[in-house]
């Protein structure tokens, strides 16, 4: 039983040990950029109830589930570098923003509903599909001088992208 608890404890040590796989200087941990719309009577803060049977006038935030995504958005976007410039196929950090849909790695995501949108932020349930599965989730794109930030509900979770030249 001594020998199972000094091992236990040395592989706890260990992990505890292990250099952050995200360097220090990375972009993906700042704060968490302002809501574009707050649902104040959730706590938990879930998206902003579904209006799409009441769309706003153009300029106030289309609900509609058809709009799409501001051009101020459209383009390849970064988490480093590398993800711009590879030739080999492996720009596992680069998003590629299209007035319909969004483009990762693996995974494609189109908006199905719950949309706010403005000039320079986008906010919408997605529908994801890549390597043989299908989900959903609630995610803002917005572009906060030259950079994009990605920010994910349930859990939250937030991106910093550089713009690709």
């Amino acid at each position: 039983m001594k020998t199972v608890m000094i091992i236990s404890l040395a592989v706890g040590l260990a992990a505890c040990g292990k250099s952050d796989p995200v360097a220090d200087n990375a972009g993906n941990s700042a704060m968490l950029p302002a809501p574009v719309e707050s649902n104040a009577s959730d706590p938990t803060g879930a998206p902003p109830p579904d209006n799409s049977a009441n769309p706003a006038t153009p300029g106030e935030g289309a609900t509609t589930p058809a709009a799409a995504i501001p051009a101020a958005l459209h383009g390849r976007w970064g988490l480093t570098p590398g993800d711009c410039t590879s030739t080999k196929g492996d720009a596992k950090g680069l998003l590629v923003v299209a007035a319909d849909r969004l483009t990762f790695y693996e995974s494609r995501a189109v908006p199905s509903g719950n949309v706010q949108a403005s000039a320079d932020s986008f906010s919408a349930d997605f529908s994801f599909t890549g390597e043989g599965q299908t989900w959903s989730r609630y995610q803002t794109l917005e572009k906060k001088g030259d950079k994009l930030v990605r920010t994910l509900s349930a859990p939250m979770e937030s991106f910093t992208y550089a713009r690709c030249s």
